[in-house]
């Protein structure tokens, strides 16, 4: 392998975004912050199929959500989420927590996605002051990835949120999902569960 020099550096393009730039110089890999706009990364010839359920709870598991301005939350979310490139397959709001299944794109980190959608909701639903304190989502979420042939079914899952939750609470719906997804975890850091 030859030297490098300063003016002389081999940039290596990241196969998805990330925060970080690879390069080679003198012969040694570095990382350097990246300062373009990573929401406009995009490669030709690049197809992904990706989709993913993620689950988040309002805070101290209240039940601020309420029933009669779901529809509207859900239309919101829609929003949120075709603003980010991706495609909404499945959303249901509980009172206390919320599912969302997408067509995900990866020009968008996981993190930051999911971040974006709960800050903007967040400030919607006390914009419309649907609760009489301030709404708030816990910190954390759970996000898990399905095949082509599972999309039936999940989005059935979470359209059935109100009969299945007769069935089952939060607590334990939350845990068996984490579990089938051979997720390990600790009670004390997974959601605030009062019930």
């Amino acid at each position: 392998m030859s030297l490098l020099y300063p003016d002389e550096i081999a940039h290596v393009t990241p196969l998805i975004p990330c925060r970080f730039q690879i390069f080679l110089q003198h012969g040694q890999f570095m990382k350097t912050k990246l300062t373009n706009n990573l929401n406009s990364v995009a490669m030709a010839n690049t197809f992904s199929q990706i989709y993913l359920q993620f689950v988040f709870a309002v805070k101290h598991r209240q039940r601020l959500i309420p029933r009669e301005h779901k529809e509207e939350l859900h239309k919101y979310i829609t929003v949120l989420v075709q603003n980010r490139k991706a495609r909404m397959l499945a959303v249901h709001c509980m009172p206390d927590h919320a599912h969302i299944f997408v067509g995900y794109k990866p020009s968008v980190f996981i993190p930051d996605f999911m971040k974006e959608i709960k800050v903007e909701s967040n400030e919607f639903i006390n914009s419309k002051k649907w609760s009489e304190g301030k709404f708030s989502w816990q910190e954390g979420y759970g996000v898990f990835s399905y095949s082509h042939s599972h999309i039936d079914r999940v989005i059935k899952y979470i359209m059935n949120q109100e009969e299945h939750h007769r069935k089952q609470n939060f607590k334990n719906e939350y845990h068996s999902l984490l579990k089938k997804f051979q997720i390990d975890f600790e009670e004390r850091y997974s959601f605030d569960f009062f019930d």
